[in-house]
């Protein structure tokens, strides 16, 4: 059994890893990915790298650090490693401690040896990340529409670009990087799309200041807007995608603060279109073990925990973007927090004064991330949007005008309802895409604002990815006993419906 298991080697779960172990714990890290640097430090196989293969990454040099202390914490034995792996299913016994239960990231990886299949550890620190939040708009299903990571992520992993001309579109300083990214790349951006009026800073510039390094960071992305003379539209969203069988254009118009229209239309031309609003935090390993969420500012849910990290359930720690979308650097923060914080709970020797730099640095950067989650908020108004035929559900393919319907005809007054009659989120992301959307859609159609009950049922899953039958089956057969979760929650029982 390991002292504890880390879930994620992004910026939040390879800092925890790393600290974890040089404090004296027996680590075990689990990731998806066959290399470490999550969705942030995404790069390309370096097996076959050539040089200027980390060109566009920030804080590379906080990775490659991190990296080279992972790599000799695992020739000292000291960290057991499992890339391509991912976990499907969390339990902690009677006794406290946790079973992770982990299968191939793909069909084609080896299988997981039995000693990996039901990893138990003594502690648990989920460091799961989050992922592109998307909302409808006409024409979204089109080829040639990618969410704004998925776009990035094909440039780093894979230098590919998903065409030849290019709008942006969404909210959030994300946008630049993919913007000028596509730009490097040779891609013609013919626009940046911003919702939002950038002004909104001036409101909280004590929240502004909590991060200095950002200013500088915003005017070098301007400079390369005005270099690759990309036009940065504010107060603007697409309001429908045009095209056949894949993307031609887009239809752009100004909007109010609150997202309705406040301007004629204009059509540009464009092959593919990358959106971002935001990130929605993978939050479903920590709600398989009953920890308390709440809602953040930017309207996500969000693990509740306190100044070290622990959630509401004991030797469960969760850091990065789960307990709150805040970037690297704060996810950075984050994960060695909470190693040092369980550290010294299993008595080991603790440095006070680097515990407390920790946590004066997170409390600045959350600060920081409040200020951004209120410049940058997704429009209240935005289902004035959508037709009664765009889909919200793509994976069951439910339309808007289905979702209206289920709450005029059948009474569904919330999310949870919302989805039992209409089914959005019951396909093969299991509302990882359309969840955020279709719990604001549920609550705009009740005349109320979108709350954490609304999300909960979207974000709650009985399995965290799907796994094959025959690895459900081995469970029947393992002789080693998995106890259920001693936190049952309603939110548990609710995974399948």
């Amino acid at each position: 059994m390991h002292d504890v298991a880390v879930v994620g080697a992004g910026p939040a779960g390879l800092a925890a890893a790393v600290e974890a172990a040089e404090a004296g714990l027996d680590v075990a890290l689990i990731d998806t990915a066959a290399q470490p640097g999550g969705q942030y430090w995404r790069h390309y196989d370096e097996s076959h790298a050539r040089p200027g293969d980390r060109a566009g990454h920030h804080g590379w040099p906080v990775f490659t650090s991190l990296r080279h202390r992972l790599d000799n914490l695992r020739a000292a034995g000291r960290i057991r490693y499992l890339p391509g792996r991912q976990v499907w299913l969390v339990t902690r016994d009677a006794g406290g401690s946790f079973t992770v239960r982990v299968t191939a990231t793909v069909s084609t990886a080896d299988p997981p040896d039995g000693a990996e299949r039901g990893l138990r550890a003594r502690a648990l620190i989920l460091c799961p990340g989050g992922y592109d939040r998307q909302l409808p708009v006409p024409g979204w299903d089109l080829p040639g529409v990618l969410t704004a990571g998925g776009a990035q992520a094909l440039l780093k992993g894979h230098r590919t670009t998903a065409g030849r001309r290019a709008v942006v579109a969404g909210t959030g300083p994300f946008l630049l990087p993919v913007a000028t990214g596509l730009a490097r790349a040779g891609v013609r951006v013919a626009a940046v799309v911003e919702a939002n009026a950038t002004r909104g800073w001036l409101r909280d510039p004590l929240g502004a200041m909590s991060a200095p390094g950002k200013s500088v960071e915003a005017l070098r992305y301007a400079a390369l807007l005005a270099r690759h003379r990309i036009p940065y539209r504010t107060r603007t969203v697409i309001r429908e995608i045009l095209g056949t069988d894949r993307v031609e254009a887009v239809r752009i118009a100004r909007v109010d603060r609150d997202g309705r229209p406040a301007g004629p239309a204009e059509e540009i031309p464009a092959d593919v279109v990358a959106l971002g609003w935001g990130f929605t935090p993978s939050v479903e390993l920590p709600l398989m073990l009953g920890a308390e969420t709440v809602q953040d500012a930017d309207g996500s849910l969000v693990v509740a925990v306190d100044d070290r990290q622990r959630s509401s359930v004991d030797g469960l720690y969760v850091a990065g973007e789960a307990t709150g979308v805040g970037g690297a650097a704060l996810a950075v923060h984050e994960g060695r927090l909470s190693a040092l914080a369980l550290a010294a709970a299993r008595g080991r020797p603790v440095d006070p004064g680097m515990t407390r730099r920790l946590r004066g640095a997170v409390a600045r950067g959350r600060r920081f991330a409040a200020a951004l989650h209120r410049t940058y908020p997704v429009p209240p108004e935005w289902p004035r949007w959508l037709s009664e035929t765009t889909l919200v559900c793509r994976c069951e393919e439910v339309s808007y005008g289905a979702l209206r319907r289920a709450h005029d005809d059948l009474g569904a007054q919330d999310a949870r309802t919302l989805k039992m009659l209409a089914r959005p989120g019951m396909g093969w992301c299991q509302g990882r895409v359309c969840g955020f959307a279709t719990a604001g859609i549920a609550a705009r159609l009740s005349g109320r604002g979108c709350t954490a009950q609304d999300l909960r049922p979207l974000a709650t899953r009985s399995l965290a990815v799907p796994v094959p039958l025959a690895e459900l089956a081995e469970l029947a057969d393992d002789r080693t006993p998995v106890e259920a979760s001693e936190h049952p929650t309603k939110e548990r029982g609710r995974a399948g419906e």
